[in-house]
């Protein structure tokens, strides 16, 4: 089953990164504000990028060296299309 690292802009400007199986259905309980603390106080305004990856773990560690990039950095990635 794959894993998917996803980024959400919300609406303050602000991204968010997690991971997630279904990013559809992730992203509509962010949306719904049943998601994520962060994104409850920061409802999410669009999806910017999803990356795949085979297994949970490798999308684990995608999430985190994500999360360590500026948010310049991050919309970058998201821009280029490139897998994380």
């Amino acid at each position: 089953m794959a894993w998917f690292v996803y980024l959400l802009e919300c609406q303050d400007g602000s991204l968010y990164t997690g991971v997630a199986v279904d990013v559809d259905k992730r992203y509509a309980e962010h949306a719904a504000g049943k998601g994520a603390r962060y994104t409850r106080s920061h409802p999410p305004r669009c999806l910017l990028a999803r990356f795949e990856h085979p297994d949970r773990s490798s999308a684990l560690k995608a999430e985190y060296a994500i999360k360590q990039l500026s948010p310049a950095a991050k919309r970058a990635l998201a821009a280029s299309g490139e897998t994380a």
